[in-house]
């Protein structure tokens, strides 16, 4: 049988095209209009000062946004398979956020760095924030945020890995800094191999850190792994901490109010955590340090060898 050329270029045209269709398919789409961009801050700025989600297709992406306005949810289409790498906008961060509110979903940030070393995941400078399922690594910081005390931040499994800095004779650096914000919270998180700075840094005067863990023992020059600086009330509960060998500060796994206070930390509850030396560690150390003066509520905690309880200074 004699097949016509015509159905035979059909029949290529049609085995063809899904492959086509993939090559050219936009790696940034707004899913509530299926449009598609070829830049992510094209598609934030095509969501303006509405609410819209960014499905971010599998990729190494050397690009950033800054979100003005609106209310985004950046989601990777594949947890895990959209990385965000070594570019950071106004000197920044792989995500500058402003806008009313942020959900970030499934990305990675990595090799973070600016001349002022606080190059970061993301900049939140306003409005509330939530991050699931991400992770920060290898870079100055994490997530750094500016003031905003009617605003929340809210960061739930993710891990942080390489991050902080205290060096070149500038402000040190942290795996996670929280500004002046209405409240933190960090639940079912991962914390490890910090290079400088303090794992958690809040000033937010509501926290609760939870369900976590803080593995210190591949740090380098770190410090507390959690530092109120302020003080805050919420809880501190069920976390798993581990204190490393290299250290620039061991004196303490958790600080409350070493910079002078502000907020009240009356009724800051810690309690239900498990804190230990790396094996091979050995020295004498507190698991917390107060310099608030308030009645904190420490419950029962689980403490390994040589960590007593509670210093207040």
């Amino acid at each position: 049988m004699r097949v016509s050329p015509v159905v035979v270029i059909a029949v290529l045209v049609a085995t063809c095209a899904p492959l086509a269709a993939q090559r050219t398919a936009a790696p940034f789409t707004v899913e509530e209009t299926g449009q598609g961009f070829a830049r992510l801050d094209r598609a934030v700025d095509a969501i303006g000062n509405g609410r819209g989600t960014i499905a971010i297709a599998p990729g190494t992406y050397r690009q950033c946004a800054v979100q003005e306005a609106g209310a985004i949810t950046y989601r990777a289409v594949e947890p895990g398979t959209v990385i965000f790498d070594g570019v950071a906008c106004e000197r920044k961060a792989a995500l500058v956020l402003r806008g009313r509110a942020a959900r970030v979903d499934g990305l990675v940030f990595q090799n973070l760095s600016v001349p002022d070393a606080n190059g970061a995941g993301i900049r939140i400078e306003e409005g509330d924030l939530e991050v699931h399922n991400s992770l920060f690594r290898d870079s100055e910081q994490g997530i750094l945020s500016a003031r905003d005390r009617g605003a929340s931040i809210l960061i739930d499994r993710s891990t942080f890995s390489g991050l902080g800095r205290c060096d070149r004779g500038l402000s040190c650096a942290h795996s996670i800094y929280i500004g002046e914000y209405g409240s933190l919270e960090v639940t079912r998180s991962r914390f490890e191999r910090g290079t400088g700075g303090h794992y958690v840094k809040s000033r937010a005067p509501q926290v609760r850190i939870a369900d976590s863990s803080f593995d210190d023992t591949q740090g380098r020059d770190t410090n507390y792994m959690i530092d109120l600086p302020a003080g805050a009330v919420g809880a501190i509960t069920n976390n798993i901490f581990v204190q490393g060998e290299n250290k620039e500060n061991w004196s303490a796994f958790i600080a409350v109010a070493a910079e002078g206070g502000g907020n009240s930390s009356t009724g800051l509850v810690i309690a239900d955590n498990r804190a230990s030396l790396a094996p091979g560690v050995r020295r004498n150390t507190w698991f917390i340090g107060d310099w608030s003066g308030d009645a904190l509520r420490i419950g029962r905690n689980e403490l390994g060898a040589g960590i007593s309880v509670f210093d207040s200074r």
